[in-house]
C-alpha cells in the first residue's frame, strides 16, 4: 500500500484485559508523561494518556469488577477539532490520526471539553520527573510545559521512524514493526493495532467481530478504537 493509504486503529479485547495496567505504565515511560503526585490526583488532576475504567456487575455475592482501557479513540469526526481556535489539534492525511501540535497550543481546554472520551489532559504544572526517571526521558517526544494539552497520539514517533527507515531503505512500511507502547507491553495481547485500510490486518477481522463495538457510537465521531465485549463466544468469520 502507499504512504497515504494507511488508516491506523486499535482493537480491545475485553475478555483478555485484566487491568494489570501495564499498558498505563508504559505509555508514561514511552511519552515523557510526567507522575503529578498523590494530592494533585486527589485534586482531580492526573494525567494519563490512558486509564482503566473500572465497572461494577451483579449484586451481593455474584458482584463483580469489569475493566475497560479508554485512550483517545482517534475519531474520524473528531469533536475536539473544530473548537479550536489555535488549529492546535487536527487530522493527519497520512494515517488518519487526530494529533497536537504543542507549540500551538495556549491551554484553552475547548478540545477537552468537547471530547465526549474525556481523554484529552491539562498540564496543571511544569513537568517533574524524579531521579532517575529524568535519565530514561525519551528524546523522541517533546516533553510538554505548564500550560497546554497533552493526549494519545498511538505513538506517532514509532510510526513516523519506521516509515522513515522504510523510505531510506527502499522497502515497504512493515506494519508490525511499530506497535504503540501499550499493544507491546499488554501481557495478555488484549490490544492489537494496525492497518484499518488492509483487509487483510488482524485489526481488520477483529472489528468486524459480532463481538466489536465502538464507544457511544451514537454520536457519530468514527472512532478508532474498536473493543470486543466480554462473555461472548467467538464466532468463525471465515
Amino acid at each position: 500500500m502507499g504512504e497515504g493509504n494507511h488508516k491506523w486503529g486499535m482493537v480491545i479485547d475485553l475478555d483478555l484485559c485484566t487491568a494489570c495496567q501495564a499498558c498505563v505504565a508504559a505509555c508514561h515511560a514511552e511519552n515523557n508523561v510526567p507522575n503529578v503526585g498523590e494530592e494533585e490526583v486527589i485534586r482531580g488532576r492526573s494525567i494519563h494518556w490512558i486509564r482503566i475504567e473500572r465497572f461494577w456487575q451483579g449484586e451481593g455475592r455474584d458482584i463483580r469488577a469489569e475493566f475497560q482501557p479508554v485512550l483517545c479513540q482517534q475519531c474520524g469526526h473528531a469533536p475536539c477539532e473544530p473548537v479550536c481556535p489555535m488549529y492546535a489539534t487536527y487530522h493527519t492525511s497520512n494515517g488518519g490520526l487526530n494529533v497536537q501540535v504543542y507549540n500551538r497550543c495556549v491551554g484553552i481546554r475547548y478540545c477537552g471539553i468537547n471530547c465526549p472520551y474525556k481523554v484529552r489532559q491539562f498540564n496543571w504544572w511544569d513537568p517533574y520527573f524524579p531521579e532517575p526517571l529524568n535519565e530514561q526521558l525519551n528524546p523522541d517526544v517533546t516533553v510538554r510545559r505548564r500550560g497546554i494539552m497533552e493526549k494519545c497520539s498511538f505513538c506517532i514517533q514509532r510510526i513516523r521512524r519506521a516509515r522513515e527507515e522504510a523510505r531510506a531503505a527502499g522497502v515497504p512500511l512493515d506494519v508490525t514493526a511499530f506497535p504503540p507502547a501499550c499493544v507491546q507491553t499488554c501481557p495478555t495481547d488484549a490490544l492489537v493495532f494496525g492497518d484499518l485500510n488492509d483487509p487483510e490486518s488482524e485489526v481488520v477481522r477483529l472489528s468486524r467481530s459480532p463481538r466489536a463495538y465502538v464507544l457511544l457510537e451514537e454520536l457519530g465521531t468514527r472512532p478508532s478504537v474498536f473493543y470486543l465485549k466480554r462473555g461472548m463466544s467467538d464466532v468463525s468469520l471465515d
